[in-house]
């Protein structure tokens, strides 16, 4: 799982801050304090911190229906009956900050990714 460890969101609002500290080997609370937000992020945000931290990252935004579409490591965008959703994929693994660790996407409609590489 290249050293993935699953965080699961501190609040209902962070699951961007928990994907950030999953890529990055960070805590949650480390990612809200670097950037001063405890809700929820934006795709700009995601961005800035993962390039900040030395990761490339896609500026495609890439519409995805099946796992094997999936490059090996990406920010994945999830409509999921309550809301817009952040959550990881990575090595063959989906790690979830609300759901937890999956063998395929959670429960959602449209699916996007950015690929993303560790610096």
């Amino acid at each position: 799982m290249e050293n993935i460890r699953y965080i699961h969101e501190p609040t209902d609002l962070q699951c961007g801050q928990a994907v950030l500290a999953m890529i990055l080997g960070k805590t949650a609370e480390e990612i809200v304090d670097f950037l001063d937000n405890d809700r929820e992020t934006t795709l700009k945000e995601m961005k800035y911190v993962l390039r900040h931290f030395g990761c490339r990252v896609s500026d495609e935004r890439i519409q995805v229906s099946k796992k094997d579409e999936l490059p090996e490591l990406c920010v994945l965008s999830l409509e999921t009956p309550r809301c817009w959703h952040w959550s990881l994929y990575a090595y063959g693994t989906f790690f979830d900050p609300e759901h937890g660790v999956m063998d395929d996407f959670p429960e959602s409609g449209r699916r996007y990714y950015w690929k993303v590489e560790r610096g």
